[in-house]
């Protein structure tokens, strides 16, 4: 068939969707020099017409047209609307099984949409009279066998990186202008929300953008605008002539726009133009709050976890277990529903059925019940895979009751769902706007329409607080929960009293004395909690993300706690992760009761059992068993720590080498060469050491007068800084100065080297 003929044949035609789809298809199939359907498989195993089963609602298939890896197609009749031709697609991909193209069409016009995984989506649109134009035959073409030709340039990920690269900047203008930070974050997520919700429709006829032309021409005005339209935002109403939704959720209750500078308007505009709809939250989330945060905004162009990386700990703890239940009760429902297909009497069939529909019912219920609590959210990450987790299983499990007869539901898994706890005010509502805009995303991906009045719902739920401590010494309450996941905040000892003040380290150390070991990291008291929820049977699972070193020393007491009162069931015991923007290593822990039923796994294998120190408890021995040797007494030692900057260049030391001092004795008695591991492994640093020992007094020191200058110099401000009295007191010595070790060097002679036999 030529593009003239199959345009001569189908211009004017007005059959309905189900006289005329098929034909339609097999014309362009012949159009297109492929094959159709039936000629290429006969079985309709990977390509068919009406692809699925007989809907509950009425209606044969969940596709008029459906070809494996290729595309899934949907005909509606002349003048109907595509867009809920679309939508009925997007309900159906995962029966689908997501195919990469999504394609509705009527007998005039055929629109392509793109739904490949990390991608921007694409839409193009072919009219009949464009099937004469070679370049567009090749695009349905490509729809038929080549697919990937189709796959969109730009990747969602550059696009969110992007984004938020750009809103940064923005964020660090009005910083840079005197305006409160916090301030600066609210509006920005203002905007961010306002951008997305044009994208998507929710604002009418393209309105911010609009609005934002009008500030161009007029900056003095645009706050006032602006106001006016988060007004109407927060509670419903209209802006200028446009009527708007009620949105709520507490995001435009505070309607205080910044002023705005022409460049920064223009600014905005051109972020506006950036496709908001396809921002990935997952990324956006950390990237934003870097932006926001100006602690954190030299880290807006690191690296970020992905989110298969998060999921390690989200499958088996959230969604593995309700995977099972929903077997098992997909099981029992198909039971049920063979015997009604088998039933002599309707009544015995009505009776069989409602017992499908309770069972199916009951953990529908199960799922909008459940609760999943990140004690560390962040900008929501953890909550958000966790939330979409659920809501895809929520959709299979409508889709499968659908296939197996029963009436398909509407679904209830929202972000009611997900909890969260955060210090951090930027995060905390950052947070909030990361799991609206996620669920939203997923409700139109999927086809649904979006519940209203208001759009928005409240996120109380996500709470800004300390999770550890309350400021009265008090433990916090954690709210109730089915199982707790999140990524805690890591601290070492030696770096937490600088970082979050010796006051509220004391306070944590108290309240957790004789469950938390002081000196242990601050990511071992997230540990601490979990476990105790579980053993007070308020929390069933717990999966948390921990230094790496949470495995060994003080820290490696907490797992001890977790393996004595439960069991670690999932386990990575070192894996790669970014913090702050940082690479680091992490242990990765999920654990439970002691009583239950897992299968447990040590970095993705099976295993009969995780030791604490996240080692295979097949392996015959126990190194948390490990305990002091005799016979090391007096032979290893912890060497000096030095707490002050006793460091000097090599060429600075070897020149004090040939000074004279006061009492006529050489520098070289308190001045060593020094090395580290670097030192040993790569090129050395050339350092030297200034050492007093560990007895010499401020008198005697002061005599090596050139090191003792540099001390004095470098040392002794940071000391009589600190919290430490005899640090203090002893300020031209070491902070750990070791005199066992000293005492058995001095005794020990060197050992003369052992010469081998020449080779003959």
């Amino acid at each position: 068939m030529t593009p003239d003929e199959f345009i001569a044949k189908w211009s004017g035609v007005t059959l309905k969707e189900r006289s005329a789809s098929q034909s339609h298809f097999y014309d362009l199939c012949q159009l297109l020099e492929e094959p159709d359907p039936v000629s290429a498989d006969p079985t309709g195993e990977w390509y068919c017409f009406e692809k699925g089963a007989k809907k509950a609602g009425g209606g044969d298939g969940w596709a008029d047209v459906w070809k494996r890896g290729c595309f899934g197609w949907e005909y509606k009749g002349p003048g109907q609307d595509l867009n809920k031709a679309l939508k009925q697609l997007q309900l159906y991909t995962p029966a689908l099984e997501h195919p990469p193209l999504l394609i509705v069409s009527d007998n005039a016009t055929i629109q392509i949409h793109t739904a490949f995984t990390g991608t921007v989506p694409e839409v193009h649109i072919l009219t009949l009279e464009d099937l004469r134009d070679p370049a567009k035959r090749r695009l349905l073409k490509w729809a038929f066998s080549d697919p990937e030709r189709l796959r969109p340039g730009r990747t969602t990920a550059h696009l969110t990186e992007t984004a938020a690269g750009r809103f940064g900047d923005l964020a660090q203008r009005w910083r840079e202008r005197g305006h409160d930070p916090f301030q600066v974050a609210h509006f920005s997520q203002q905007i961010l929300f306002c951008l997305f919700a044009e994208d998507i429709d929710l604002l009418p006829r393209q309105l911010f953008s609009r609005l934002l032309e009008s500030g161009h021409k007029r900056p003095d005005t645009l706050p006032r605008m602006l106001a006016s339209l988060f007004e109407a935002m927060a509670s419903g109403g209209t802006a200028g002539f446009e009527a708007i939704d009620w949105f709520n959720g507490g995001l435009f209750d505070a309607a205080s726009p910044l002023p705005l500078e022409p460049d920064e308007i223009a600014l905005l505009r051109d972020l506006a133009r950036l496709d908001w709809s396809a921002i990935d939250p997952t990324l956006f989330g950390t990237l934003f709050e870097r932006g926001l945060d100006p602690a954190k905004r030299a880290q807006l162009g690191a690296h970020y976890t992905d989110p298969g990386s998060i999921m390690r700990l989200v499958n088996p703890v959230v969604l593995d277990p309700l995977r099972a239940e929903w077997a098992e009760t997909h099981e029992r429902i198909a039971a049920r529903m063979k015997k009604a297909d088998n039933a002599k009497s309707p009544s015995a069939r009505t009776t069989l059925v409602k017992g499908a529909q309770t069972l199916l019912q009951s953990f529908l219920d199960r799922l909008a019940r459940f609760r999943v609590l990140d004690p560390a959210c962040g900008s929501g990450n953890f909550l958000l895979l966790s939330l979409l987790g659920l809501k895809d299983l929520e959709h299979q499990v409508l889709l499968e009751a659908e296939s197996l007869g029963l009436p398909r539901g509407f679904p209830q898994v929202g972000p009611e769902n997900v909890l969260g706890i955060e210090l951090n005010p930027y995060a905390a509502e950052l947070a909030r706007v990361t799991v609206w805009i996620g669920e939203i995303q997923w409700m139109l991906r999927h086809g649904y329409s979006l519940s209203k009045n208001p759009i928005l719902k409240p996120l109380e739920t996500i709470r800004q607080q300390d999770a550890i401590v309350n400021a009265d010494g008090s433990e916090p309450e954690w709210p109730e929960a089915d199982v707790i996941v999140g990524n805690p905040p890591f601290l070492g000892d030696k770096k937490m009293l600088g970082a979050i003040g010796e006051e509220y380290v004391k306070r944590v150390r108290q309240l957790y004395q004789g469950r938390v070991p002081g000196g242990a990291d601050l990511v071992t008291y997230w540990f601490e909690k979990a476990r105790a929820r579980i053993e007070a049977g308020k929390v069933r699972y717990a999966g948390l993300v921990a230094t790496q070193s949470i495995r060994k020393g003080r820290n490696r007491a907490v797992l001890d706690g977790i393996a004595a009162s439960g069991a670690i069931f999932e386990a990575w015991s070192d894996e790669p992760w970014i913090n702050d923007g940082a690479d680091v290593r992490v242990s990765l822990v999920a654990f439970t009761a002691k009583d239950h039923s897992r299968p447990v796994n040590l970095n993705g294998e099976p295993v009969a059992g995780v030791n604490p120190d996240l080692t295979s408890s097949e392996l015959g021995m126990r190194l948390t068993d490990a305990r002091t040797l005799s016979k090391n007494e007096q032979v290893a030692f912890q060497g000096p720590v030095k707490v002050g900057s006793f460091d000097v260049p090599g060429n600075v030391a070897r020149a004090w080498l040939g000074e004279p001092n006061p009492h006529g004795r050489p520098n070289r008695e308190v001045l060593r060469p020094w090395a580290n591991g670097q030192d040993l492994t790569r090129r050395p640093s050339d350092t030297w050491i200034v050492d007093f020992g560990g007895g010499m007094s401020e008198a005697d020191a002061s005599l090596y007068e050139a090191p003792f200058r540099r001390v004095v110099e470098f040392v002794r401000p940071m000391r009589e800084a600190g919290r430490r009295e005899l640090r203090k007191r002893y300020w031209w010595r070491h902070g750990e100065t070791v005199p066992a070790l000293r005492r058995e060097v001095a005794t020990a002679g060197r050992r003369p080297v052992r010469q081998s036999a020449p080779t003959p």
